[in-house]
This record gives C-alpha cells, structure tokens and sequence, in this order.
C-alpha cells in the first residue's frame, strides 16, 4: 500500500458515514422501482419513460446514480487495510454472485407453459447482459482501479476511459454508423460473443447493458468513489460541498458541450451522457449533505434508509414479485398486476396518473419488505 492510500484509509476510518448518503441511495432505489415498474393501462409520465435513443429523462438518471452511490459506498468499504489476496478474493465473489444473482433474476421462473406443458425455459433464451450484470463488472473493475491507483490517477483514468470509448464507437464501427443502435461495434461484439438470443429481447439485436458499455458505466462508480474521498477529506463541510455543485454545474454544462459530437444516450451509455449524469449526482448528492448534515433537516430520512441499508434485496424482491404477481391469471387481464393496473388504479384516475399511481402503490409494498427485514435486523450482502 502506498502512504496517500494509507492516509486516505486513515482518513475514511476517522469519520462516520454519513447519513445523507445513506438517504441519496435509498431514494435511488425508490426511483428505480417506480421507473421499473410503471401502472399498465395508461402510458407513464414521459419523464418515467426512458429515451427511446438520443435524449435524457428523469428515468435515465436513476441507473448511473446507483452506480454512483455504489462508488460512495465503495469508498467507505475499502476503508479498512487488507492484503492483497483477501481484496481480490472478495471483490470477485461479490462481483461474481451479484452477477449470478442478475442473470437468474432474468431466467425467472426457470419454466414456461409450453405444448407439452410445463418446460425449462431454454438457457440459449436467456438474457446474459442486464442491470446487475452491469452493476458487478464495474464494481470489479472500479475496485481493481481503486486498488493499485492514487485518486488523481483514477481521474485521469476516468477521462481516458471516455476519451477511449468515444474512439472505439467511431474507429471500429462502420463509417457513419457509429451511433446507430444495431450496427455499433458495441452491439456487435455482443452478437459475436453471445448472440441475438441472450441479449435484451425488446431491442432486436441490440442489449442496452452490453459489455463495451461497462467502460463508461465504470467512470460513474470511480466518479462516486471520488466524492466520498471528496467528502471525508475535505475538511469543512459548507465548503465540501460548495465545490462539489461548482464541479458538478462545470460537467453538466461540459456534458451537453460535448453532446453535438457525442450525442447524450443512456442506452449507448456515451461520455456526455456520463458527464451529465456525474454533474447531476453532485449537485443532488451536495444538497442531500446540505440539507441533512448542514442544516441538521433529518426528519422522514428513516423512510429513505430503510432502502439504502437493503438495496440489492429490495431490487431482486421488486423485479421478481411483479414477475409473479404477472403469472397469476385475473379476469380478462394477462396477470394480477396487470389487472390492478387497469381494473383498479385506472378507474380511480384514467391516464399517466393512474400508471404513477400504480407504480407508487408497488414501491410502497417494496418498501414495506425494506422496512420488515430491517426490523429482522436481516441485511443481504453479497
């Protein structure tokens, strides 16, 4: 270990978490569910509505800012000296069993109603790429960063990422198609490696979580682990966080700079794209601080923390359960939600509102799992 690793892991070992970041991942997985699993009947609120290519929505904010409070959190998890056998050990089984645990969440129920009944639902069917997927190779890849890397080295490896990734699109794809969904060199590497059949079936070929992806997704994490270096280190807090909204309004404004050449696009994950969302989390994590650790406001943030302090349960638990609740038959609706949806939450209010009602009532439920397994004192860590 290098002296400025030792003095940040002294550093970070001498302060406490801090409570605001506690609530900003907690109202990142509320948003997440409310985003993932909108009212049926009606469509959404654009805002909850992801863009279709080029674009930004409030629903494009949510998955980049878990990955930055991943990197917030990581940033107070390192904090403690071990060798380098034991890190390694466990940054791969983490990342390894949030992997598993994403590409079976996909193959959920593992069995379809097929002409002899019921049948295993093919592996060669099976999505590989998706959200945890994504979530576990950056966490493996900022750690390894984080690791051997001092933090003015990781920032330079953040640009060169971009930089890097941005050159890749345009040196690799076919001329003049290296912003085009299916004919990047992105999505063709996913072809190559896993074909059409384990990519995101709503797309055609195309998987918004592909591998080459996870190279911009991962300077969202090293982003978040620089803030909370940020953070314990930077002495007096008003002026913390004064910096941090100055940094963060500079890469909101670079991001969209930069978007006439590199157009922002959450589903090509492009470095505008990171800057904006970088930026945002900033001046969105900066007033959390403000608000709860300046101002001392801390009333209602139990509600928030209950689904910080159990993120990767509740996210499973909310993607599965609404995969049953759709298998279960109700009236002339395709599942049980379905029919919650249309029958009840559209009668009460026709439209978006009735979808966001819907949505918000299914959070809640989620929540309410949250907050009994944080009673149980029951914490899932992979």
């Amino acid at each position: 270990m290098t002296e400025t690793q030792a003095n940040t892991v002294a550093a970070l070992a001498g302060k406490p978490r801090f409570l605001a970041l506690d609530v900003f991942r907690g109202a990142t997985i509320f948003l997440m569910i409310l985003v993932n699993t909108s009212g049926p009947g009606a469509e959404p609120y654009p805002q909850l509505v992801h863009a279709k290519w080029f674009g930004f929505t409030l629903a494009d904010l949510v998955f980049p800012t878990f990955l930055f409070a991943m990197g917030n959190a990581m940033s107070f998890a390192f904090r403690k000296p071990v060798a380098t056998a034991p890190f390694l050990a466990r940054l791969f089984r983490r990342g390894a069993i949030i992997f598993v645990l994403g590409y079976l969440m996909y193959w959920f129920p593992f069995v379809e109603h097929g002409a002899n009944g019921w049948e295993l639902k093919p592996f060669a069917l099976t999505r590989v790429p998706g959200v945890l997927q994504r979530l576990a190779l950056c966490y493996v890849l900022a750690g390894l960063m984080i690791r051997w890397l001092k933090p003015r080295q990781l920032l330079l490896a953040g640009v060169a990422m971009l930089l890097g990734y941005w050159t890749i699109l345009l040196a690799f794809s076919p001329a003049g198609m290296a912003f085009d969904k299916y004919a990047n060199i992105g999505t063709q590497i996913d072809l190559w490696l896993l074909g059409p059949g384990h990519l995101y079936k709503k797309d055609a070929g195309f998987d918004p979580e592909g591998l080459l992806g996870t190279l911009p997704a991962t300077v969202n994490v090293i982003a978040g682990y620089l803030a909370g270096l940020a953070i314990v280190q930077g002495g007096e807090l008003r002026r913390t966080v004064g910096r941090m909204a100055l940094v963060g309004v500079v890469l909101v404004l670079a991001g969209l700079a930069w978007s006439p050449w590199f157009p922002i696009a959450k589903k090509l994950w492009t470095g505008s794209y990171v800057l904006l969302t970088v930026g945002l989390d900033l001046l969105l994590l900066g007033a959390a601080i403000w608000l709860i650790e300046i101002a001392g406001f801390k009333r209602g943030t139990r509600f928030f923390t209950i689904l910080g302090r159990n993120p990767l349960a509740i996210y499973l638990f909310s993607e599965l359960f609404v995969t049953v609740l759709n298998m279960i038959p109700a009236g002339a609706e395709n599942g049980t939600y379905e029919a919650a949806g249309v029958d009840i939450f559209q009668a009460i209010a026709p439209g978006s509102l009735g979808s966001l009602l819907c949505a918000f009532a299914y959070t809640m439920l989620c929540w309410a799992v949250g907050w009994w397994m944080d009673r149980k004192g029951w914490i899932l860590k992979a």
